[in-house]
C-alpha cells in the first residue's frame, strides 16, 4: 500500500546491554502493545544468530503476528558476517548496509519494532556499542534490557549507571530501561536502590526471574540431543524440565528422590527403572514428571514396549538418546532455555510476566504511539486482554475437567487477565491438568455436589423458583447441575461472571441464566451477538443466537442492547436494522416489523443512529448506500447490524465468516443482569479465552 509523502514511521530499537538478558521477553511484550494500536507493524533484527537453523527470534516474531514482511527482508547479516567484516574492520559498511536495509522497507510500516543483535564473538563491549550505533542511526528510540541474574543489588544499579550514560553520551532517546532476571527475593531491594541512586528521568522496570522461562522444555532437549520420540503425547514436549535426575539407584530407592518437573535420565535397558516411573503417573502420592530419557540408544524389549504402548493416561514424552548417560545428562544441562513459536505456553508466561511488572502506557506516552483508525482482529482481540486488565474480575468455568477449559485457563492466568472458578472434582482436575501437563497455579476449584454452598443455594434457588411451581426436589437436582450452579455463584456475588458450552448446549447454559440472573431493568428481552472481527474493521451482528423470530418491541430491545455492547467495546455503533428492503423500496408484513422496531428504538434512545430498513449491501457499502439511500449516517457506514430473525442472522454471520476469513467471537449474551456466555461445542482454546476476556469486561459495566 503506498504511504502518503508526509508519512513517518514510528520505531524503537530494543538490545541486550548484555548477555542472556532475556531481551526475547521484552520484544514480545512491546510488539504484544505496538499491535494493539497499529496495523501495519513491522518487524527487524538486523543481525540474526549463524546455525542452519532459523533464527528463533525472528521466527517467533514473524510467525505469532503474521506480519507483512519476509524472513530474508528483516534481518541483513548473520553473526558470522559481521565476525567476519569486523575482522577487517569494516565496521561502517555493517552499519551502513543495515540503514539501507531499514530504509528500503520502513515507508510499507506505520511502525518498526527493532531488536539488537548479542553474542557477536567480537566482544560483549563492541555489541553494546554497535546496537547503541545502529539505533542512532536509524533515528530509533533505544529501550535496553540488563541482566540481574546472579547479582547483588549494588552490582545490578552500578551496571545500570554505566549504560544509562552510555546511551545518554550517543545523543539517543532512552524509552526506558529494563532489569531481567532478577532473583523475587531480591527485585524489591533491587527497586529501592535504583530509586535512591539512579538519576534521570528514563523509567527502570525490574523483571522477576521466572523458573519456567528458565527452564528448557522436552522438545528442546530433543532437538539439542537429536533424540528420538519413541512414546507419549507429542504435546508432552512443551513441559518444562525443573531439574535432571540420573536414575541409577535401585527402582525403590530411586522414588525416593523424584520431584515435580523431573526428567528422568536412565540407560534403555534398566526396563525396572521405566515401568516404575511409568507407574508413578497413576499414583496420586507421587509427583508429576515431566518426562524419560533412555540412554545407550538401547530401547525395552518387545513385551515392556507392548505395556507401554498400551498406558493411554502416560502421555508424558519418552525419548531416546544415542549418548551414554553421563553424556547425555552433560549434554542436557548445557541445552538453552528458549520461548519459541513452538510452545505457545512459555510464550504466555513471557507475556503475563511483562505486562505485570512494565507500564504499558507510560512507554506508549513516551514512544508517542497514536491508535490507528483501521482496527484488526488482532487487535481487537488483544485489546480485550487490556480491558479486561484494568480490574481483574473474577469468573466461573463450571467445565473444569474439559480440556479446552484447562489450556484456557493455563493462558489466562499467565496472561493475568481474570481469577478463576472451575467447578468440578478437585482430585479429577487436578489429575486431568497433570497429563496434559497444564499448570492452574492460582486457580480455585469447586466440588459443587460436596460444596458447604450447595444447601444455601438449594434454598435460595426454591425462594426465586416457588412461585412458578418449583418444590425443594427440583431445587436440589437442579444445583447438583454445574451450570445452575455456577449461575448462583454469580448471582450470590461470588464470582462476577460465567462461561460454559464447550460440552453444554446454549439450552444447558441460558437456561440457568434466564431463571436466576434475569434481564437487567428496562431490557425487555436478553439477546446476543457476535464480534465480526474483518480485516480492518470489526462489526457487531445480531441477534445470531438466542431469539428465533423478534416482534418489533424486542427486536428495538435488540437493536439497542447491541449499541451499547458496541460502545462497551470501543466501537462507535451506528445501528443498521436488516431487511430485503432498503427505505420504502419494498413491502410486506417482515418490512412493516422492521419499521416499526426502528420507531420504537429511536424514542427509547434518540442518542442513537438507527436507520432501516436497510439491505445489507447498502448498510457496508458506501457506494450502494449512495445510491440507494443517500444522505444517510448510517447507510454505508454501519458498525451495527440487526437481522430481523434468527434464521437470517445465523446463516449471515456464518457466510459472512466462511467467505471473507472474518473471525467470529460469540454469541455474546447481552441483556442480563449479570455476564453469562455460551461457548460453541467446537470451540478453540482461543475460543474461550476470549470468550472469557469478553465477558471480564462486561462485568466490569456499570
Amino acid at each position: 500500500m503506498a504511504q502518503p509523502e508526509n508519512h513517518k514511521t514510528g520505531s524503537i530499537y530494543v538490545t541486550a546491554l548484555e548477555p542472556k538478558s532475556g531481551k526475547l521477553m521484552v520484544t514480545l511484550g512491546l510488539m504484544e502493545v505496538i499491535t494493539r494500536l497499529v496495523s501495519r507493524v513491522g518487524f527487524f533484527r538486523p543481525v540474526i544468530r549463524s546455525g542452519k537453523k532459523p533464527d528463533n527470534d525472528l521466527s517467533l516474531i514473524l510467525e505469532r503476528y503474521n506480519l507483512d514482511i519476509s524472513y530474508d527482508e528483516a534481518h541483513v547479516f548473520t553473526v558470522e558476517e559481521v565476525q567476519a567484516l569486523g575482522a577487517q574492520g569494516r565496521f561502517k559498511d555493517i552499519v551502513q548496509a543495515i540503514i539501507e536495509r531499514y530504509n528500503k522497507i520502513k515507508s510499507r510500516f506505520e511502525f518498526i519494532l527493532c531488536e539488537g543483535f548479542e553474542s557477536s564473538g567480537i566482544s560483549a563491549g563492541f555489541d553494546v556499542d554497535a546496537n547503541i550505533n545502529i539505533s542512532k542511526n536509524l533515528g530509533s528510540p533505544i529501550l535496553g534490557v540488563l541482566s540481574g541474574r546472579n547479582k547483588q543489588e549494588h552490582e545490578i544499579t552500578e551496571s545500570l549507571k554505566i549504560v544509562l550514560d552510555a546511551i545518554d553520551s550517543e545523543g539517543c532517546f532512552n524509552v526506558a530501561a529494563i532489569v531481567n532476571r532478577v532473583a523475587p527475593e531480591l527485585v524489591k531491594k533491587v527497586w529501592q536502590r535504583i530509586n535512591r541512586e539512579v538519576k534521570g528521568d528514563v523509567p527502570v522496570y525490574v523483571i522477576p526471574e521466572v523458573p519456567e522461562l528458565a527452564s528448557p522444555t522436552i522438545g528442546e532437549i530433543m532437538e539439542g540431543l537429536g533424540c528420538s520420540f519413541i512414546h507419549g503425547d507429542p504435546s508432552g514436549l512443551n513441559r518444562v524440565i525443573r531439574q535432571f535426575k540420573i536414575a541409577a539407584m535401585t527402582l525403590d530407592n530411586y522414588l525416593s528422590y523424584l520431584e515435580d518437573g523431573d526428567l528422568i535420565i536412565t540407560p534403555g535397558d534398566r526396563e525396572d527403572i521405566l515401568v516404575g516411573t511409568l507407574t508413578t503417573l497413576f499414583s496420586h502420592t507421587f509427583p508429576n514428571i515431566s518426562g524419560i530419557m533412555l540412554t545407550g540408544g538401547l530401547k525395552p524389549g518387545p513385551r515392556v514396549t507392548r505395556l507401554i504402548q498400551g498406558l493411554r493416561q502416560a502421555s508424558i514424552p519418552l525419548i531416546g538418546a544415542a549418548d551414554d548417560t553421563f553424556t547425555s545428562a552433560m549434554k542436557a544441562s548445557q541445552v538453552p532455555a528458549l520461548i519459541s513459536k513452538d510452545n505457545p505456553r512459555k510464550v504466555d508466561v513471557a507475556l503475563g510476566t511483562f505486562e505485570s511488572a512494565v507500564n504499558i502506557n507510560e512507554i506508549r506516552r513516551r514512544l508517542a504511539v497514536s491508535r490507528s483508525e483501521i482496527v484488526t482482529p488482532l487487535m481487537f482481540q488483544y485489546s480485550l486482554f487490556e480491558r479486561a486488565r484494568e480490574e481483574i474480575r473474577h469468573l466461573v468455568l463450571p467445565e473444569g475437567d474439559e480440556e479446552r477449559i484447562l489450556r484456557a485457563s493455563e493462558v489466562l492466568r499467565a496472561r493475568n487477565v481474570v481469577n478463576l472458578t472451575l467447578i468440578g472434582k478437585e482430585e479429577r482436575i487436578r489429575e486431568k491438568a497433570a497429563i496434559l501437563g497444564v499448570e492452574l497455579d492460582g486457580v480455585e476449584i469447586v466440588d459443587h455436589v460436596n460444596s458447604p454452598l450447595l444447601e444455601e443455594f438449594i434454598e435460595e434457588f426454591y425462594e426465586l423458583r416457588k412461585c412458578r411451581g418449583g418444590t425443594m426436589d427440583s431445587a436440589r437436582d437442579a444445583m447438583l447441575d454445574e451450570n445452575y450452579f455456577g449461575v448462583m455463584m454469580v448471582y450470590k456475588g461470588l464470582v462476577d461472571g460465567m462461561v460454559s458450552g464447550a460440552v453444554h448446549t446454549t439450552a444447558d447454559v441460558l437456561r440457568p441464566a434466564f431463571q436466576i440472573i434475569k434481564t437487567r431493568p428496562g431490557v425487555k428481552i436478553a439477546s446476543s451477538v457476535f464480534f465480526m472481527c474483518l480485516p480492518t474493521r470489526v462489526l457487531v451482528f445480531g441477534d445470531c443466537a438466542v431469539n428465533p423470530d423478534p416482534d418489533a418491541e424486542e427486536l428495538a430491545a435488540i437493536a439497542i442492547s447491541s449499541a451499547d455492547t458496541a460502545a462497551t467495546f470501543d466501537i462507535e455503533p451506528r445501528v443498521a436494522m436488516l431487511s430485503y428492503s432498503t427505505g420504502s423500496s419494498g413491502k410486506g408484513k417482515d418490512v412493516e416489523k422492521v419499521k416499526r422496531a426502528v420507531e420504537i428504538a429511536r424514542k427509547l434512545r434518540p442518542d442513537l443512529l438507527i436507520e432501516g430498513p436497510l439491505q445489507y449491501d447498502a448498510a457496508i457499502d458506501p457506494g450502494v448506500a449512495k445510491k440507494k439511500l443517500p444522505g444517510s449516517k448510517v447507510a454505508g457506514k454501519a458498525t451495527v447490524f440487526i437481522f430481523p430473525d434468527l434464521n437470517t442472522g445465523n446463516n449471515t454471520y456464518k457466510a459472512v465468516q466462511r467467505s471473507s476469513g472474518a473471525i467470529a467471537i460469540g454469541p455474546v449474551i447481552q441483556g442480563l443482569r449479570k455476564p453469562v456466555n455460551d461457548l460453541s461445542r467446537g470451540c478453540l482454546v482461543e475460543d474461550v479465552v476470549n470468550t472469557v476476556a469478553i465477558t471480564a469486561v462486561q462485568a466490569g459495566q456499570k
